[in-house]
């Protein structure tokens, strides 16, 4: 499926809005409920041309009609415009990433956890937050260098007093590898953030 599949029925209802006359046909309803010859003597046009075009506005759900005697009332719909609208934007919406640089996100983020010189202040709950933190205290660990879990606290310690914390997250999320039993630790050239087991909670 491509794309632009899912505005298809959007084009589709906005086609039958752009008739003119039809357009002319929503504004009288949008006043007030007409008759099909009212319509047809505001707008200077056949009874039989406006029942065409309300025909398509009916199929398009715009308006409605209630019988009343001998005649058809048309009335218009207007809450499926305001849903129409409201579903339209929120598809063409484009997602976060795209309206926004993950450096402005990550930007914001420090701006509101960290202190000036770069300490952690406090850690958020959400985990998207949680690991712009992690990934602020994973460029004070040199690609290629192995590390004792002593100089690891060490660093950590320049950022927030819960190092075990943060050494925890680096090793969940896959920012850095540890040998077993607790050995020397070492960045990973590409990180790849798992689950993790909780440590931003």
């Amino acid at each position: 499926m491509q794309q632009h599949d899912h505005f298809d029925p959007y084009v589709r209802f906005f086609k039958v809005l752009g008739e003119p006359r039809r357009l002319k046909i929503v504004g009288l309803l949008a006043q007030s409920p007409h008759t099909v010859e009212q319509l047809a003597q505001k707008l200077g046009i056949g009874v039989s041309t406006v029942s065409h075009h309300l025909s398509r506005l009916t199929d398009a759900g715009l308006v409605s009609a209630r019988a009343e005697s001998y005649y058809s009332v048309y009335r218009l719909n207007a809450e499926i415009l305001t849903e129409m609208a409201r579903t339209l934007l929120q598809q063409a919406k484009p997602a976060l990433s795209e309206t926004e640089h993950p450096d402005a996100f990550d930007r914001k983020v420090l701006s509101t956890f960290t202190e000036t010189d770069g300490h952690i202040k406090a850690f958020p709950t959400q985990e998207k937050k949680f690991l712009v933190l992690v990934r602020h205290v994973l460029k004070a660990f040199e690609p290629g260098v192995r590390y004792t879990e002593k100089r690891v606290n060490q660093i950590l310690s320049n950022y927030n007093d819960d190092t075990a914390r943060l050494r925890r997250a680096l090793i969940d999320y896959k920012y850095m590898a540890r040998e077993g039993g607790g050995g020397k630790y070492w960045r990973l050239e590409t990180p790849e953030p798992a689950g993790g087991s909780g440590a931003a909670k």
